[in-house]
């Protein structure tokens, strides 16, 4: 399922030496305008810890932030320019490629038999998720991953909103993740995703004797200029699958775990149902 894997970044991955020249960027711009980083923080709305923390590459900034720290300091576009790369510097670099497909997806279909799929997760969730990954991640990098998944369900507000369809097992939805609070929250966001006119939750029951998904979670997307691609992801790794025969091959398999799995309607009594009992 997309964006529920590892969020660690493998070794080769360059996100934190450019996530370090973004910063000695900032801190030359402001000291060539004669600022402190109290002074800097206050004029773009941020206090001095998050200035300093980006100047030293222990924050990823928002882009609300580069776009006001260029303004603010004159820049002339040069730390906006960096904009997208710090953007995608949010995610693992595993995940990184198909984090640019989403962004311009027309369709995006997923099927999730482990955890309820990022696109639909809580702040609360998603925070859980990350914190139980071992070898345990700091909490910066588990806070950066939380903010950088929740950015992603931008998608939902979009215009020319995409078509979103999900299937997810039955367990995942009894799975207390963080707690009985919090799963109780993301039924209630399961629910209010599922009343969207461009989206469809299914839910595949725990006694169904035949379930197309044994070979585990994945994700189908469509960009707006091309083809559909797939996406296989699990244990730090991923695979973009852009082989069309491949790719028919997954669709075809999500096409018969539709079938299999409660329609949208009935899945929405379900949780109902599972959300009455927390």
């Amino acid at each position: 399922m997309a964006g529920a894997g590892r969020p660690d970044q493998p070794e080769g991955d360059g996100s934190g030496a450019f996530l370090r020249c973004f910063g000695r960027q900032v801190k030359l711009f402001r000291e060539r305008a004669g600022w402190t980083q109290g002074q800097l923080g206050a004029r773009v709305g941020y206090g001095e810890d998050m200035v300093a923390a980006v100047e030293q590459a222990r924050r990823i900034p928002k882009p609300e932030f580069v776009d006001r720290a260029d303004e603010a300091l004159g820049a002339g576009g040069v730390l906006s320019a960096m904009k997208e790369e710090v953007a995608r510097a949010r995610y693992p670099a595993f995940f990184r490629d198909y984090a640019r497909l989403e962004t311009e997806a027309v369709e995006v279909h997923a099927y999730a038999g482990q955890a309820v799929p990022g696109l639909l997760q809580t702040e609360e969730y998603a925070r859980a998720v990350f914190q139980m990954w071992r070898p345990q991640l700091d909490e910066e990098t588990v806070e950066q991953r939380v903010a950088a998944r929740m950015s992603r369900q931008e998608l939902f507000s979009r215009r020319a909103a995409p078509f979103l369809s999900f299937v997810v097992e039955e367990v995942v939805l009894r799975r207390p993740f963080g707690g009985n609070h919090v799963l109780r929250g993301q039924l209630e966001q399961l629910l209010a995703a599922g009343r969207r006119r461009n989206v469809e939750v299914q839910v595949m029951p725990t006694d169904r004797e035949d379930n197309a998904g044994v070979d585990g979670p994945f994700t189908l997307v469509t960009p707006g200029d091309g083809e559909q691609l797939a996406y296989l992801e699990g244990q730090g790794r991923s695979t973009l699958v852009t082989r069309r025969a491949e790719v028919r091959g997954v669709a075809l398999r999500y096409g018969i775990i539709r079938a299999q799995a409660l329609t949208p309607r009935e899945s929405l009594v379900l949780i109902e149902k599972l959300l009455g009992e927390r």
